[in-house]
């Protein structure tokens, strides 16, 4: 059993940065893939960024590329994502997902993903 926990939200202004954080418990954890995704209200879950096992791979959602960085920590169990010129419309609650997907586009879905944390409110003011 894997256990998600984000951390690292908050309140930011337009333009700033923040760091989130998450911490992964359990078994075999550094095999798994790890990702971010997003839900603001009223819409769906989006994808923002991804990473492989070892780290040697990484995804990124067009909207953030170039702002956002995933990385996973030294001994694997946790991973960051940095967020830079953060954009009012890109408040929203942000998961973090742990897995094993096959592909480039499971990687990207929703559904590559098996285990996820309960969030982290991140609100950009404008």
């Amino acid at each position: 059993q894997i256990q998600v926990e984000e951390s690292g939200g908050g309140m930011v202004q337009g333009g700033g940065s923040l760091r989130l954080s998450c911490a992964a418990t359990g078994r075999s954890f550094s095999a798994y893939a790890m990702a971010w995704f997003r839900q603001a209200p009223g819409k769906e879950r989006e994808f923002v960024a991804a990473i492989s096992w070892n780290g040697e791979n990484t995804y990124y959602g067009d909207s953030v590329k170039g702002r956002f960085t995933i990385s996973r920590g030294d001994a694997r169990n946790t991973v960051y994502l940095q967020m830079a010129s953060l954009k009012s419309e890109e408040t929203a609650v942000y998961y973090c997902a742990a897995g094993r997907p096959w592909s480039e586009s499971d990687y990207r879905t929703s559904q590559g993903y098996n285990y996820w944390g309960q969030g982290t409110q991140v609100t950009v003011s404008s």
